[in-house]
Parts: C-alpha cells; sequence; structure tokens
C-alpha cells in the first residue's frame, strides 16, 4: 500500500512536467502561428489546450483521491496541495498560449503585429518557452537555487514588455487603435505566461523547503533546502 502511494504522489509529479512540457511548446507554436499568419499552427494550438485541461481534471480528481484515502501529513501533505496550485498556473499557462493563438486566428490572413515589432515579440515568445522549459527543470530536480532564479530571469520579460509600450506611446505610432489593442493583449499574455512559469517554481521551493521564496531570498539561504535527483514532486517522508 505504501509503495503504491509512493507511486502515485511521483505520477502527480510526473503530470506537472507534462503539463509544463506542452505549455511551453504551445506558447513557442502560437508565436509562430502569430508572426506567419499560420492558420493550421493556430488552429492545432488551439485545439491542443484540451489535453493540458484534461492533465489538470485528471490531476485534481487523484489529488483529491489521496487527501481523502491517505489524508497526508507534512512533506506529503505540502506535495499534495502545492501541487494541486502548480496545475492551475499551468493550465492558465496553456489558456495564455491559446489566447495568442485566437488572435493569430482572427486577423488572418494577416498577422496582428506590426513587421517593426516581430522582433520583439519572437523576442518575449522564445523567453516564455525558456523560462517554461526551466519551471518544468525544477519541478524534476527541485534544484532551490535554480527556481529562484526565474524570477531574476522574468526580469528580462518585464523589460520587454516595457518595450512595446514605447512603441506604443510613440508619436509615429502608425498602425492605428486596433492593431495597438492587439499589440497590447499580446504583451499581457506575455507577461502573464512568465509570471505563471515564476509562480510555479516558486511554489516548488515552498515544496522543498516548507518556506516561501520571497523568504529565502530576503535571508539569502536558496540553497540550504535544494534536492536533486528525484523525479516526483517532492522527497517523501516516511518512505
Amino acid at each position: 500500500m505504501r509503495d503504491a502511494y509512493h507511486e502515485e504522489l511521483d505520477s502527480i509529479g510526473d503530470s506537472l512536467v507534462e503539463m509544463a512540457r506542452l505549455v511551453g511548446s504551445a506558447i513557442g507554436r502560437a508565436t509562430t502561428a502569430m508572426l506567419d499568419a499560420d492558420l493550421k499552427m493556430a488552429e492545432s494550438v488551439i485545439a491542443a489546450d484540451q489535453k493540458v485541461d484534461d492533465l489538470q481534471h485528471d490531476l485534481e480528481a487523484r489529488a483529491i483521491a489521496l487527501l481523502a484515502r491517505q489524508q497526508p501529513v507534512a512533506t506529503d501533505l505540502r506535495i499534495v496541495v502545492t501541487s494541486l496550485r502548480m496545475s492551475a498556473d499551468l493550465e492558465r499557462s496553456g489558456d495564455l498560449a491559446q489566447h495568442v493563438a485566437k488572435l493569430a486566428r482572427l486577423r488572418f490572413p494577416e498577422s496582428a503585429v506590426p513587421r517593426d515589432l516581430h522582433a520583439t515579440i519572437l523576442e518575449m515568445g522564445q523567453l516564455a518557452q525558456r523560462l517554461m522549459a526551466k519551471a518544468a527543470e525544477v519541478i524534476i530536480t527541485k534544484d532551490v537555487d535554480l527556481a529562484l532564479q526565474l524570477e531574476q530571469d522574468d526580469d528580462e520579460m518585464d523589460q520587454l514588455h516595457r518595450t512595446l509600450f514605447q512603441h506604443l506611446m510613440d508619436d509615429r505610432w502608425k498602425h492605428g487603435i486596433e492593431t495597438a489593442v492587439d499589440v497590447t493583449l499580446l504583451g499581457r499574455y506575455y507577461e502573464r505566461f512568465a509570471d505563471h512559469a515564476v509562480s510555479v517554481a516558486k511554489r516548488v521551493v515552498y515544496l522543498v523547503t516548507g518556506e516561501h521564496a520571497d523568504e529565502i531570498q530576503a535571508t539569502g539561504s536558496g540553497a540550504a533546502g535544494s534536492a536533486t535527483g528525484s523525479t516526483g514532486p517532492a522527497p517523501v517522508e516516511g518512505a
């Protein structure tokens, strides 16, 4: 019974990694669909979001069943509760990738992004994908230091977001109100996607250490609670 319990905890971690990889791929493909006005790719991103939703629903059902059957405590309880919260972050990330794809579909056969902003949007999409890939690695490795780095990495996304607004506020903007709205929405989608990747990493920090990331950063004790090499959500007490 105990082995089955540990296997179920590990499977929850595996589902989180799969969700992170799916939504990371989705934001990359949605960016390509947006910039290339690729309707087929946009439609594939929109349709694929259902798999992320299904994974979240399945994870929630398994986590709630564990809570009811096993009544976990201490680290095990943190694993289950934190995993539920991470799955919500990842599901929302998938929705944001889908929003990018839907905007690409809405403006087809044109691109919603003016040519002079293609490089900035491409960079935002690539950065969003890298952040989520790093979040997936954090879920696997439980590397607290790597998790804490994500917030610093997110500063780059914030700067790109500000760059978009500088273009929008420039007196030389010549692309009209509709395009300005599209670009504003896109900037928000990418910025929020990155925030969810950071949130996932912070939740792993709490899962591993029992401390919130902000508290660890304030005291400078990042490496103290790190653990590596586990494929499940965290080291399990009572094994």
